[in-house]
Order: structure tokens, then sequence, then C-alpha cells
């Protein structure tokens, strides 16, 4: 399930209009996160990216729903990429076509709750054993923020939310913590990953495993298309 958001962001302070900079005929991809699965996932759909990660509190707001949590993310690291690099625009880089900056977040939710990254062993294990042949939601936010040169700057900010639905087998308590002594599930919402070893967990995924890996490949391929950002098939 997919959902759609768009807002306007003015910032008046910034202005991408210096001279003297080089201007590139399409626009220019900066990821706002750190995440190499994020990277290698554009990579492999033929997205070359600049990394630069936004700095920001990734802390839940009291009452925050998973999904708004998992949007606010997505469009804070897109917009504070984008603020972060306004400097360098002016006089340095400039497109004619603007820049485009993704900022993208994925969450674990059980029962309405956040399942962050496992702080110890235990940790690791509890949420594990909470999963155990059960379904869980996974939610991947998506922004896009887009500036233009010459006059006055104004970041659009397009955002989009993609629900998957992951259903674990029975995992004993042993598996658990052999899984943990592999060293994957340390850094990973949830306490393991899809796409490595926490694959044998899976029995079943309603929605998009790109999605649940980092990116949702589909999402992120047709907002960058919008922005003249191609991919493999140019």
């Amino acid at each position: 399930m997919t959902h759609d958001i768009s807002v306007t962001v003015s910032d008046s302070g910034l202005s991408s209009g210096a001279a003297g900079g080089a201007t590139l005929s399409s626009p220019q991809l900066i990821l706002a996160s750190g995440s190499p699965r994020r990277r290698d996932l554009l990579a492999s759909i033929g997205v070359p990216c600049e990394v630069a990660p936004a700095d920001i509190d990734e802390s839940p707001r009291v009452g925050e729903s998973p999904e708004h949590y998992v949007l606010r993310m997505a469009r804070e690291k897109a917009q504070t990429g984008y603020r972060a690099q306004a400097d360098r625009w002016e006089g340095h880089v400039r497109s004619s076509a603007g820049v485009v900056v993704l900022g993208a977040d994925t969450a674990l939710a059980l029962e309405g709750r956040i399942l962050g990254k496992p702080r110890d062993e235990a940790d690791a294990c509890e949420m594990l054993l909470s999963l155990s042949g059960r379904s869980h939601q996974v939610l991947s936010g998506i922004a896009l923020c887009r500036g233009t040169v010459g006059g006055q700057d104004v970041t659009h900010c397009d955002a989009e939310l993609v629900e998957s639905r992951v259903t674990f087998r029975h995992i004993t308590s042993d598996e658990a913590k052999r899984y943990w002594a592999t060293g994957e599930p340390a850094d990973k919402a949830g306490g393991y990953a899809i796409q490595g070893l926490g694959a044998v967990f899976v029995s079943h995924l309603e929605g998009s495993y790109s999605a649940v890996v980092g990116l949702p490949l589909y999402e992120a391929s047709r907002m960058l298309m919008a922005q003249d950002i191609g991919c493999w098939e140019g």
C-alpha cells in the first residue's frame, strides 16, 4: 500500500544562483542517508548518487504513530540534506535542471510499536522472539526535495509511504542467540536483515522486498523519473 504526500517548504535564506559554478545538463541526485543498502539499491537500477547523510534527531515523538514517524524522518532527511548542500551549490555546483535530494527511512512496527535497532543480545533476542510466528509491518518512507537555480529558492518535497507485511516462522531462543552471534542483527531495525541470514526466518512477504531492505525501488524510480532522473533504461 502506498500513500502520496506533497509539501512545499520555502527557504528564503538560500540561493543557488551565484555565478561561476559549473552547469550540469541533468539533475544531481544526493542521497541524504548513510545506509550502504540504500546506495546499493539505487545502483542496482542504474541510478548514480552522491552520499551525504543528513544529521537529524531520529527520536520518535511522544504518541507518534509509526506511519507518521517514518514519513517525518524521510522528509526531514531530504530537507536537511538539501539545506546542508546549499553553500556548495552556491558558486561551486549548479545544475540548470536543479538538484534532487532523496531521504528515506524504514521502520518495523508490531502492534503499533516501533521496533528500533537492538541495544544488545538480550534486546535482539527479545525482538526476534516477539516476531516469532507472527506478522509485522515494515514501513518505508521516501522523500524527494528538489531545488532550482536562479530567483527565489523553494524546496518542494514529495513523500510516499510504502507498507509491507512480513511473516516469520517460529523461532527458538537458541536460534535467536545463534543469529545474534553472527553480528548481522546489531545495526538492523527489528534485529534482522531480510536480504541476509535473517531471510531463513521469513515465511511470507506481502508488499515490496526492496522496501523491506531499505528503499522501495518501484516508488523511488517513479519519483526520480518525474524529476528527469532516469534509471537503467535511460
